[in-house]
C-alpha cells in the first residue's frame, strides 16, 4: 500500500505540472478555476490572483485561509482533493521566479502591476484517486476480480511534501 501511495502522489504532482488548472476554494469563497504551480514535485502550490478578487481581499488582511484545491487531470485518469493553508506571499523573488506569459496576460501593468498578488498554499494532505473506467471494472468482475479491492488500491490519503520555499 505504501508504494501505491507513493505512486499516486507522484501521479498527482505530474498531473498538476502538466494540467495546472485546479478548482480552488476556501471558507466563504466558492471554488473557482485557478492556475496552480508547483516546483520539484512538492509543495507549496503557487497561485497568482489580483488584489480585487475574493482571495486577494481575504488575504489582504494578513490572515491565512484553510483552502481546498480540486484537481481533475485532463485525461480524467486522476482526481485529487488537496487541503492546506493559503497565505499571501510578498517575496518579490518568488513573484519574479514564477512570473510567466500566462500570468502576464492577466495583468496589463506587468509584474509591477499593483494588483498582482502571489498566493502560497502549503498542502497538509490530499486524497487522490486513480480513475478506472467502468468498462475496465466490468472486465475485472467477469474475470473474478473483486472491483472493491482494486478500487481501494486506486485511492490513497497522503501527506504532501512541502519544500517551504519563500
Amino acid at each position: 500500500m505504501a508504494s501505491d501511495k507513493l505512486e499516486l502522489e507522484a501521479r498527482f504532482w505530474k498531473a498538476l505540472e502538466s494540467d495546472r488548472t485546479v478548482m480552488l476554494g476556501a471558507a466563504g469563497i466558492y471554488p473557482r478555476p485557478m492556475t496552480g504551480m508547483a516546483e520539484d514535485a512538492r509543495g507549496p502550490i503557487w497561485f497568482f490572483t489580483a488584489s480585487d478578487t475574493d482571495f486577494g481581499k481575504a488575504l489582504e488582511r494578513g490572515r491565512s485561509l484553510q483552502a481546498l484545491a480540486i484537481l481533475s487531470s485532463k485525461d480524467h485518469e486522476l482526481f485529487a482533493t488537496v487541503g492546506g493553508s493559503l497565505v499571501r506571499d510578498r517575496d518579490p523573488a518568488n513573484i519574479e521566479r514564477l512570473w510567466n506569459p500566462w500570468v502576464a496576460a492577466w495583468f496589463p501593468g506587468g509584474i509591477e502591476d499593483p494588483k498582482v498578488r502571489l498566493l502560497r498554499m502549503e498542502p497538509s494532505g490530499a486524497e487522490i484517486w486513480r480513475n478506472e473506467s467502468s468498462l475496465f471494472a466490468g472486465m475485472k468482475t467477469l474475470l473474478g476480480i473483486d472491483p472493491k479491492k482494486t478500487h481501494r488500491d486506486s485511492a490513497a490519503k497522503v501527506r504532501l511534501k512541502s519544500g517551504k520555499r519563500g
